[in-house]
């Protein structure tokens, strides 16, 4: 057998409930140490980080990031832990809250800047304490090695992967997640399937990611349009955080591909929601990969919910890029970049970045240049 590695939290703690259970270890372990929250304005106003900052830890707050985080909310949050003397972080929100804090977990112990971290295991010392607060369902950010950072200058999204940077408890609780607005609701969603996706046919995919990657494409495909058509469903947005989670696990291990390679440019220079991104590249990429792995994607069809009986695997997989497609359209995914504004002119500026993406190398089949230009061209 292939040797794989499984990294993922010490704990993590799941359910409606689960912030309280985190504040409660939280105070038992830290004492009077001083925490940095690092969180969104859209959480704050809401009144969700008050079950931190009231909970009787030694909290101070900051809430100034942004969707798709850059190397100056990091330079700012990081400023702000040296400031206030903190010990340990809190990320609360989703991949944006929680990337800023592990990159501020890196500039805790790492000499910066941020961008020189850009690649895979460059992280040498692991830093403060990282707990992490998932609100959306999506990122998985709060399981995960990963930290996506734009850098202001170049505009190219740095993409750092590191065992240390992954949280030391990762916290779901779907009672934060209901007031979540559906156009949300669903791109996180979308990023999440992908991540299943993704890591179920990677270059990377062994025996153990296989099934949980499976399972996740279920959970979330069956339940993400309940949750979208109704945000107060509690059960099914619990089971959209756990199929998210346990993605997280899955690509964490088997890593991910071209949909993430190229999605990353598109935020980046436009500063498009990543959800999105990856959407409305999903199927267009699974298409092209499909050949590749014609008998997983026979696997992720029925995953998916598509009835395989009477099909050959040849029409299953076929199938299952039919099915990504109507999911996208039933939970209102964009048909295409260009209703974002985007034009072809704009794609093919993206197109070095998307060469030279981490994620590129997961890809069941290496994409040429020319292939990456054409499928660029079909997401418009």
């Amino acid at each position: 057998m292939t040797v794989f590695k499984l990294a993922f939290p010490r704990v993590n703690y799941s359910g409606v409930g689960a912030i309280e259970a985190l504040t409660e270890r939280l105070i038992e372990s830290h004492g009077s140490e001083k925490g940095l929250l690092i969180s969104d304005p859209a959480l704050v106003s809401l009144g969700f980080a008050e079950k931190i900052l009231n909970s009787g830890l030694n909290i101070d707050l900051f809430d100034d990031v942004r969707p798709n985080p850059d190397t100056n909310t990091v330079n700012q949050a990081y400023s702000k832990y040296v400031e206030v003397g903190a010990q340990f972080i809190i990320g609360f929100g989703g991949g944006s809250s929680i990337d800023t804090a592990k990159a501020v977990k890196i500039l805790s112990a790492n000499e910066g800047p941020i961008a020189a971290f850009n690649g895979i295991e460059k992280v040498k010392h692991a830093g403060a304490p990282l707990y992490a607060i998932n609100s959306t369902a999506g990122t998985a950010a709060e399981v995960t090695s990963n930290a996506v950072i734009t850098d202001t200058k170049t505009h190219v999204k740095h993409v750092i992967i590191s065992d240390k940077i992954i949280p030391d408890i990762s916290v779901n609780d779907p009672s934060i997640m209901l007031d979540i607005p559906s156009s949300v609701t669903a791109a996180t969603g979308i990023d999440a399937l992908t991540h299943a996706v993704e890591s179920y046919v990677s270059v990377g995919a062994h025996a153990l990611t296989d099934y949980v990657s499976l399972e996740a494409i279920s959970a979330i495909s069956q339940n993400l349009p309940l949750v979208v058509d109704n945000g107060k469903n509690i059960e099914a947005r619990e089971k959209v955080a756990l199929g998210q989670f346990i993605a997280g696990l899955s690509f964490n291990s088997a890593g991910l591909g071209m949909v993430h390679a190229m999605a990353h440019p598109a935020g980046a220079h436009k500063d498009l929601p990543h959800g999105v991104c990856n959407a409305i590249l999903l199927p267009i990429v699974c298409e092209y990969n499909r050949s590749h792995r014609v008998e997983k994607f026979a696997k992720v069809a029925k995953a998916l919910g598509v009835d395989t009986s009477d099909m050959s695997e040849e029409q299953a997989s076929e199938a299952a890029i039919s099915a990504l497609h109507e999911l996208n359209r039933r939970v209102g995914i964009p048909s295409g970049f260009g209703q974002l504004g985007v034009s072809e002119e704009d794609t093919l500026s993206w197109v070095p970045d998307a060469l030279a993406d981490p994620c590129a190398g997961g890809n069941p089949y290496p994409m040429p240049k020319e292939d990456i230009i054409d499928i660029y061209r079909q997401a418009l």
